[in-house]
């Protein structure tokens, strides 16, 4: 029974790891989601189970099921991230700002654009749309003012990481490692900055005292997990109350998750064979990936339309979130790369020109997971909220396409340049194998040398 236990945690373990394969699930939780929630025979069930309310005895935490699954469950997600950010921040690609300052750059640059094309898209419906002056009207018929609705700048300038290197392992096997690690770096460095965007502009600070508890549990788990014999329900006891008193204080409790993550080592300890950080972080991975992103996708997209018709498509803030994670994420990483390359002297990885990342930079157009979370707290109307999340579904899409098209040929075209290298390598070295010899007769012997060189295909 254990072996199978193990043959059974191994088997998702590996799924988990997939790229690829967690990418289409989360996807298909996200499809599902929208579908159940607007469905005549399911969408009354879907909508009483995710306003189904559960409370903390003692503490203002009251909230239906689909908020537990944004502010509870999503904190595996930020956990996972707070652990694999502080491995890189300490010996991975982020150790190194100077040799990891293109992507880092870019990642700034790729937030910087989608708001401005956002707040520009909106700008120009309330010109020139249907309303009145400064008016827009959505696809429910619904008028808002300029100011409401330009609340949501900040939805599309998250990637998900996740899916974005779902979409590179699908379409891009034949590219160079180098172009998978800058596009971790940059989605890493990504997320770091939405955690900070959420934390300035999304939290709403309460009473002073809950920063005290907050402290108090940060530097308990800083000791707690550097002992050499980790005393977990200790951990977990300090984790959960730092989440109540994120909460209570007024930050997005999620945060929680990468204040603690980034206080975990990660530097080996006491004779281990790898830091903690990237342990409890693999150990994290199969929760995070298959449970907590699929979950968040299917109650992000959950939102119920009155009618699905065309007029969603056109909607003010829907074309906005299109145009700004499809067109404004690859513009500004594209833009910051050539400037950072050209005016500043920086070097991109070896053999890798700036034009070699259009194909990833599109794929950075896939918001998902964080724009999901933004647009639910970026706006308090709810027919904005779902619109603005059936815009970042819809964009995703159309950038997963997009990247996938363009990642495709790329990848074709570095496999094909490769087969050419190496045969012309073969060519070259059966031409040097051959060697002359003139005999005392004046006879000139052509001997080939088999085996002389080490070849690489």
């Amino acid at each position: 029974m254990t072996t199978k236990k193990q043959g059974l945690w191994a088997t998702i373990r590996r799924i988990a790891a997939s790229d690829r394969i967690s990418g289409l699930i989360m996807l298909g939780f996200a499809l599902a989601g929208l579908l159940l929630a607007n469905l005549p025979f399911t969408a009354h069930a879907f909508e009483r189970l995710e306003e189904f309310r559960i409370a903390i005895p003692h503490t203002n935490i009251d909230m239906g099921l689909g908020h537990w699954v944004q502010d509870g469950l999503l904190t595996v997600f930020f956990l996972t991230v707070g652990l694999e950010l502080k491995q890189e921040l300490t010996t991975g690609s982020l150790s190194n700002p100077k040799a990891a300052a293109v992507p880092m750059l870019c990642a700034v640059g790729g937030m910087l654009v989608p708001p401005a094309l956002f707040i520009a898209v909106i700008s120009l419906f309330a010109h020139f749309g249907p309303g009145g002056a400064g008016e827009l009207v959505i696809a429910s018929g619904t008028s808002f003012s300029f100011s409401e609705m330009s609340q949501g700048w900040a939805v599309p300038t998250a990637t998900d990481i996740a899916f974005s290197l779902a979409v590179l392992a699908l379409f891009a096997r034949a590219l160079p490692g180098s172009i998978r690690a800058f596009l971790m770096t940059l989605a890493t460095v990504d997320d770091l900055l939405a955690i900070i965007l959420i934390a300035v502009f999304f939290s709403s600070v309460n009473a002073w005292y809950w920063f005290i508890g907050i402290a108090a549990c940060a530097v308990v788990w800083f000791f707690l997990v550097r002992m050499q014999k980790v005393p977990w329900l200790a951990v977990v006891i300090v984790g959960v109350l730092a989440w109540v008193m994120m909460f209570e204080a007024g930050i997005h409790p999620t945060l929680a998750g990468v204040l603690v993550g980034l206080l975990t080592p990660a530097r080996e300890r006491f004779g281990e064979k790898s830091p903690r950080a990237e342990r409890y972080a693999e150990k994290l991975q199969p929760f995070s990936a298959l449970l907590a992103l699929p979950i968040f996708a299917l109650f992000a997209t959950g939102v119920h339309f009155e009618s699905l018709t065309w007029a969603l498509f056109v909607s003010p803030v829907v074309i906005a979130v299109i145009v700004a994670l499809v067109i404004g994420k690859p513009l500004g990483i594209m833009i910051t790369a050539w400037l950072s390359t050209h005016l500043a002297g920086l070097k991109m990885a070896k053999g890798l020109r700036v034009r070699d990342m259009f194909p990833a930079a599109c794929a950075c157009g896939i918001g998902f997971t964080v724009s999901f979370l933004i647009a639910s707290l970026a706006y308090e109307d709810a027919e904005l909220s779902a619109e603005s999340r059936f815009g970042v579904l819809i964009a995703s899409l159309i950038a997963a396409v997009i990247s996938g098209i363009l990642l495709s040929r790329q990848s074709k075209r570095f496999e094909i340049a490769q087969r050419q290298s190496s045969e012309a390598s073969d060519q070259h070295d059966d031409a040097d194998e051959e060697v002359e010899t003139v005999l005392e007769d004046g006879t000139i012997a052509v001997s080939q040398m088999i085996g002389t060189k080490t070849r690489t295909k």
